[in-house]
């Protein structure tokens, strides 16, 4: 099934998969990366990790974190670990995406930690991070959000304003941050048991279809988006699987009679 995705990603013009991954708290997912990159070294592709920062409201985020890095560092990043051929570098660092949470991780800290790494690791947040932050964060990622006026009940804000905004403030008030771009094909949480019942229209495959095209308003061969992040590959209970995208259809008024 690994390799059947890898194959069906790469098919798709994808070249790495950023994979949600909790450390330690999660055994069944880390066991499930540990898997993934080793079909991904054996397919020549790639592989990342996203930590999702822990909801702990004290000092043990921070330690959550410097724990979590540190054994993603021995398994999979490391020269002791297994398949880091498989391991996703830019610029020959790896990559770490952080998903935060309402933690209380110290990222000045975890920073400090990971830069006594032969070759420390590109850190990246989500938008941006508390300001005291800063300087902890290589880059900003996108992720899946309708801008400003928020979550409509029609759904039909795709999303527009938000990745404008995005990459107007990566070009202009992070010019020495890279940027992860992201692109999604709608957006519908009901089916979550945590849901928010909160709903961005497919609009028959045009989601995907403009947010794969905005950055290039921002973006050329001059100065391109170093990394374009498709939300998601198969989250199907928030209604943000790609993999059969191309699969959907929209019936016209004749049609659906």
């Amino acid at each position: 099934m690994l390799r059947r995705q890898i194959e069906a990603a790469r098919h798709q013009g994808i070249a790495a998969f950023l994979v949600d991954w909790y450390g330690d708290r999660d055994k069944f997912i880390d066991k499930s990366f540990a898997l993934l990159q080793r079909a991904a070294r054996e397919k020549h592709f790639q592989v990342a990790l996203m930590y999702d920062e822990t909801e702990e409201p004290n000092g043990n985020a921070t330690e959550d974190a410097l724990a979590a890095l540190a054994k993603a560092y021995l398994d999979y990043i490391g020269p002791k670990a297994r398949d880091r051929d498989a391991y996703l570098t830019y610029n020959g660092r790896p990559v770490i995406v952080v998903f935060p949470k309402r933690g209380k991780t110290d990222w000045n800290v975890v920073r400090e930690q990971v830069n006594k790494w032969p070759t420390p690791p590109l850190l990246f947040y989500k938008d941006g991070p508390p300001a005291e932050f800063v300087n902890a964060f290589d880059g900003y990622y996108a992720w899946i959000h309708p801008g400003e006026k928020g979550w409509t009940a029609d759904g039909s804000d795709w999303g527009k304003q938000y990745l404008e905004e995005f990459y107007k403030n990566m070009k202009t008030k992070y010019p020495g941050k890279i940027a992860l771009g992201a692109a999604w094909p709608g957006f519908d949480d009901s089916r979550a048991p945590w849901g928010l019942h909160r709903h961005m229209d497919a609009r028959c495959g045009q989601t995907l279809s403009d947010t794969l095209e905005l950055y290039h308003r921002y973006y050329d061969e001059s100065a391109p988006l170093p990394f374009l992040l498709i939300e998601t590959w198969n989250d199907y209970e928030e209604g943000t699987a790609i993999e059969q995208a191309k699969l959907v259809h929209c019936a016209s008024p004749d049609q659906s009679k």
